[in-house]
């Protein structure tokens, strides 16, 4: 009876442990596509990225490559959500970034990444949105072409420097429709996010009164 309480415990914790939050979903056009037609899969059961100098800080592990998604056309001005497949449940903030790339299918996003909305607690009370779905309005000024479209939502529940950061990652592939021109500075993925930012290092169980989202600010037109 021991044993199997104990491989039953076993089983659950491993389940536990590959069961973290995976962004799947793209609703674009109103639209919501099917798991992974217009996202990136990854190949880690969605284990947090915790290694700030790791190029899988971009599309997460498996990420890089195309691996048979489609890219999706998004008008200019248009909104977008990523839906995981269950609700966030670790706290922290969750921002959007786009690149502009050549060809969406074929990007390792490599190139400049900047970010078009975060997602930061409401104060008082330093209460998160812990959601599963998440909108975001694409810059109705950005040049048309394809772009990897990059949602990050940031685990800080367990105090840094005790505990490691957790980076909760996914890439989808669009092209954007429209008449506009400006091409936003960007910041390179990794190295927009440092080990002394006040975002990440925060202990938000301890005199949590402001918060500051890690990495560039938001692009407006």
């Amino acid at each position: 009876m021991k044993s199997f309480t104990a491989l039953a415990l076993a089983s659950g914790l491993a389940n536990v442990a590959h069961g973290h939050y995976i962004f799947q979903y793209l609703t674009a056009n109103g639209v919501q596509g099917a798991a992974y037609q217009n996202v990136r899969t990854n190949t880690n059961y969605n284990s947090p990225v915790t290694d700030l100098a790791s190029n899988d800080l971009r599309c997460n592990v498996g990420g890089s490559t195309s691996s048979g998604t489609t890219t999706v056309s998004v008008a200019a001005g248009s909104s977008v959500t990523f839906t995981a497949d269950t609700a966030v449940y670790h706290q922290g903030p969750v921002s959007f970034y786009m690149t502009k790339v050549a060809d969406a299918s074929k990007a390792d996003g490599s190139t400049p990444w900047f970010k078009i909305k975060d997602v930061g607690p409401t104060f008082p009370g330093g209460t998160w949105d812990m959601s599963k779905s998440y909108s975001a309005t694409i810059p109705s000024c950005i040049a048309p072409g394809d772009y990897l479209l990059r949602i990050q939502q940031l685990g800080i529940h367990n105090p840094y420097p005790a505990g490691t950061p957790q980076f909760y990652i996914s890439c989808a592939q669009v092209k954007v429709t429209g008449s506009g021109t400006k091409n936003p500075a960007g910041v390179s993925i990794p190295g927009a996010f440092k080990a002394t930012d006040p975002g990440y290092t925060v202990n938000i169980y301890s005199n949590f009164n402001n918060y500051t989202v890690p990495g560039p600010a938001v692009f407006t037109c």
